[in-house]
């Protein structure tokens, strides 16, 4: 991790984008561009009830155009994006109680499929690994499980009942089928698909007794290996947990997560979101309208790894930043989305 220190990084505002005329809830970056020449794709959604869908100009420019506005899809604000691992669909979540999927047609993006049932408004939507499967969640309090099948159809597998309050956003392991969810209950569920039932259930509970948060969790992000997880609060820290990664992919969905250390002290408001790049540098957007990012320190304590502040941006936006999402590719690009109506594109870039 020497590598960033050396470097004497800085985080550069290259482009604002422009469009959106109400607070930028959600981002999404299309996972199958960005990589082989292929300009890389970025989806936005907002309290203007609309999904907006940029692209870069060219692979090494680092300006976006707004190639659609999708407007008629919700009738209330969207809350949440997400493409499908192959980058051919784009799933959108809203307070309408209604998930739309949507699939690209030459230039033109179309809704092919409306996923119905919460009972109120649905707050964040995820696709696992191999994109087989989608969870939903509500602030009804629950969390929805659909299969995809042919035809754009979605069959509801499981409905997860366990948090006692609206929840906030779910999110699947990169790399098993094991699904997270965090609330307003100050909790973190772990949920895995029991072998013997083939019905889902909840195998971990990461609440304030395991040293977890005393207050809402906003979001939560994985390292490139699935073995760590971050998580931000409403209580203004930021928590990293662990997993033996080998024993949860040889099968074991139920290895439990251990909180291996909490950063405080950074963020002077509510942190609503968090983002593990690739190279393992954690992004955080808070309600101070500064991103901070963080490094894993290269001296290990015996109580465990200890991250350390790399940056902080201040006034990275005028209002909240809802949202902080590194490019899935290497090239250091992270997007930030506020209640200030824009989205910023920011490139981490050596000083030297």
């Amino acid at each position: 991790m020497s590598l960033f220190e050396d470097e004497g990084l800085q985080l550069t505002e290259v482009q604002r984008l422009e469009g959106h005329t109400d607070k930028v809830w959600g981002l999404a970056w299309n996972p199958a561009t960005g990589t082989a020449g292929i300009p890389a794709m970025l989806a936005s959604c907002g309290g203007d009830k609309t999904v907006r869908i940029w692209q870069q100009r060219s692979p090494s420019s680092t300006s976006f155009d707004c190639l659609e506005v999708l407007e008629e899809i919700h009738t209330r604000t969207v809350r949440s994006c997400a493409w499908s691992p192959s980058g051919e669909k784009l799933a959108t979540a809203s307070f309408d109680a209604t998930t739309a999927i949507l699939e690209q047609n030459g230039n033109e993006f179309e809704c092919v499929s409306t996923l119905e049932g919460h009972e109120n408004e649905v707050k964040s939507v995820s696709w696992n690994a191999s994109g087989s499967l989608l969870a939903t969640c509500s602030r009804d309090k629950s969390v929805w499980i659909w299969e995809v099948l042919p035809g754009n159809e979605f069959d509801c597998v499981s409905v997860l009942q366990g948090h006692t309050q609206d929840v906030k956003m779910v999110q699947w392991h990169p790399t098993v089928d094991v699904l997270f969810s965090c609330s307003y209950d100050n909790t973190i569920k772990v949920w895995a698909e029991d072998g013997d039932s083939d019905d889902w259930r909840c195998v971990q509970t990461l609440g304030e007794s395991n040293s977890g948060h005393s207050s809402t969790v906003w979001a939560m992000s994985f390292n490139a290996t699935g073995e760590k997880m971050v998580t931000c609060s409403d209580d203004v820290t930021i928590k990293v947990w662990g997993v033996d990664i080998a024993r949860l992919q040889s099968g074991d969905t139920k290895a439990s997560w251990s909180h291996l250390c909490t950063l405080s002290g950074y963020h002077e408001r509510t942190i609503f979101s968090v983002s593990w790049s690739r190279e393992g540098i954690i992004a955080s957007g808070a309600a101070d309208d500064a991103i901070c990012l963080f490094i894993e320190s290269e001296d290990h304590s015996v109580d465990g790894p200890t991250f350390k502040l790399l940056l902080k941006k201040e006034k990275a936006h005028d209002m909240d930043i809802n949202c902080v999402l590194w490019s899935p590719t290497e090239n250091r690009l992270l997007a930030s989305a506020s209640d200030d109506g824009t989205i910023k594109i920011w490139k981490l870039a050596s000083m030297h």
